[in-house]
C-alpha cells in the first residue's frame, strides 16, 4: 500500500513539474516577443498598368507616408494604391511583407497582363501572313512589307494594326483593295526589296499613280524622274530656212500654214512666199525677211526685235501688240490697194527705221513709234491716234488727213512736210 501511495505522489510531482516548466517557457516567450523589434516590411511598387521599372520600398508610417514614398521613387503623384487583383488597399495594415501593389494618380486599375499582351500583338502583327486581293489578283504578304518600307503611307496605316480599318474580306479571307493588280506588284515588289522593278509593256504612269494612291512617297518620286529621263529632250532650237522651205513647198498656196508659236529666231527667210500665214506669238526676233511676201499674214504679238524686214511687202498685216522693237522696216509696203488696211493698234515700234515705206490709211493706234524714223513716208489718212511719236523723226512725211489727236509728237520733227498739219488733226 505504501508503494502504491509513493507512486501516486510521484506522477502528481511530474505533473506539477510540467505544467510549471509550460508556464515559464509562456512567460519567456511572450516577454521576447514584446521586447523583440519588429520585422520591416517591404513591397514591390509598380505604376499602374505597369510591370517593369519597379522600386522595392520599406513600409512605415500610415498610408499618407507609403503614398508620398512612391510619388518620390516613381516620379508621379500617387493618389492610391491597388494589389494585382486590382482591390483597393484603404488600410497600410492591409499589406504584408513582399507585396506587389500597383501605385495610381486616381485612375482605374490597370491589369499589366493586358499591356503585355497588347506589345506582344504589336510584334506579332508586323510578321502575321496576309492575303490582299487586288481588282481579284490575290497577292500574299507580311504586315511587315506593307508597314516598314514606308511608315506614313496608306497601306502603312490600314494593316499596321488589325482590322482598324474594317478591311471588307472576299470568301477566302484577303482584304479587298479596288485596285489595278498590274500596277500593283511593280508596288509590292518595291516594298519588299526597295529596288524599282518593272516589267516590259507595263506603263509607268499607270505604277506613279498607284504609288500616289498608296501614298508610297519615295517610290513616286523615283517613278517621276523615270519618267522625266525617259522622255527625249525638248528641242527649242529654231527652225532653219531649208526646214521651212520643205514646209511650205508641201503646203498649197491657198492653204493658211500654222506657225503659231514657232521659234523663227535668227532664221532667214528673206524673199520668201510668206502670204497668209499664222505667225501669231512666233519668236521672228532678229530674223532676215528682207524683201519676204507676208501680205495678209498675222503677226500679232509676234516678236520681231531687232528684225530686218526692208523692202517687205505688208500689205493688210496684222501686227496688233506686236514687239518689232529696234527693227529695220525701211522702203516696206503697207498700202493695199483694196483698200484692205494694215493693223499696227499697240505695236512697239521704238527705235525702228521706216523710213520711205508706204502707209496710207495704216492703224497705228496707241502704238508706240519713241525715237522711230518716219522720214519720207506716206502716211496719208493713218490712225495715229494716241501714239506715242516723241522724238520722232516725220521730216518729209506726208500726213494729209491724217488723224493724230490724243498723239505724243513731243521732240517730233515735222521739217519739209509734204502736206500742212491742219488743226482738226489735233496734234498735241
Amino acid at each position: 500500500m505504501q508503494l502504491a501511495a509513493n507512486s501516486s505522489s510521484s506522477l502528481r510531482l511530474e505533473s506539477a513539474s510540467s505544467c510549471l516548466k509550460s508556464l515559464c517557457c509562456f512567460i519567456w516567450k511572450e516577454t521576447f516577443t514584446a521586447t523583440a523589434p519588429k520585422r520591416m516590411r517591404r513591397v514591390t511598387l509598380f505604376i499602374n498598368g505597369t510591370s517593369k521599372n519597379g522600386k522595392v520600398v520599406a513600409v512605415y508610417g500610415t498610408l499618407s507616408d507609403l503614398l508620398s514614398v512612391a510619388s518620390n521613387k516613381l516620379g508621379i503623384k500617387a493618389c492610391s494604391l491597388y494589389n494585382g487583383k486590382g482591390g483597393l488597399i484603404d488600410d497600410i495594415a492591409l499589406i504584408r511583407d513582399d507585396d506587389v501593389l500597383y501605385v495610381s494618380e486616381g485612375d482605374p486599375f490597370i491589369d499589366p497582363q493586358n499591356e503585355a499582351k497588347v506589345t506582344s500583338d504589336q510584334h506579332g502583327a508586323h510578321t502575321d501572313w496576309l492575303t490582299l486581293n487586288i481588282g481579284g489578283r490575290p497577292f500574299t504578304t507580311t504586315r511587315s512589307t506593307l508597314v516598314s518600307k514606308e511608315p506614313e503611307s496608306m497601306l502603312a496605316h490600314m494593316f499596321r494594326e488589325k482590322d482598324v480599318w474594317g478591311n471588307k474580306r472576299d470568301e477566302h479571307g484577303a482584304y479587298l483593295i479596288d485596285r489595278s493588280p498590274e500596277y500593283f506588284e511593280p508596288i509590292l515588289n518595291y516594298l519588299r526589296h526597295g529596288q524599282l522593278i518593272i516589267n516590259e509593256g507595263i506603263n509607268v504612269r499607270g505604277v506613279l499613280e498607284e504609288a500616289r494612291f498608296f501614298g508610297i512617297e519615295q517610290l513616286a518620286e523615283q517613278l517621276e524622274a523615270a519618267i522625266k529621263n525617259s522622255q527625249p529632250p525638248e528641242d527649242h532650237s529654231p527652225i532653219s530656212r531649208k526646214e521651212f522651205v520643205r514646209f511650205l513647198l508641201a503646203t498649197p498656196t491657198k492653204s493658211e500654214l500654222r506657225c503659231q508659236g514657232l521659234n523663227f529666231s535668227g532664221a532667214d527667210l528673206s524673199r520668201l512666199d510668206l502670204r497668209y500665214i499664222n505667225f501669231k506669238m512666233a519668236n521672228l526676233s532678229r530674223c532676215n525677211l528682207a524683201h519676204a511676201n507676208l501680205c495678209c499674214s498675222n503677226l500679232e504679238r509676234a516678236d520681231l526685235s531687232g528684225a530686218n524686214l526692208d523692202g517687205a511687202n505688208l500689205q493688210g498685216v496684222k501686227m496688233l501688240c506686236s514687239n518689232a522693237e529696234g527693227a529695220s522696216l525701211k522702203g516696206c509696203n503697207f498700202e493695199d490697194p483694196s483698200g484692205l488696211k494694215a493693223n499696227l493698234e499697240g505695236a512697239n515700234l521704238k527705235g525702228v527705221d521706216m523710213e520711205g515705206s508706204q502707209m496710207t490709211g495704216i492703224n497705228l493706234r496707241v502704238a508706240t513709234l519713241k525715237n522711230a524714223k518716219l522720214k519720207n513716208c506716206n502716211l496719208r489718212g493713218a490712225t495715229l491716234a494716241g501714239t506715242d511719236l516723241e522724238n520722232c523723226d516725220l521730216s518729209g512725211c506726208d500726213l494729209q488727213e491724217a488723224n493724230l489727236r490724243g498723239s505724243n509728237v513731243k521732240g517730233a520733227i515735222f521739217e519739209e512736210m509734204l502736206t500742212p498739219l491742219h488743226m482738226s488733226q489735233s496734234v498735241r
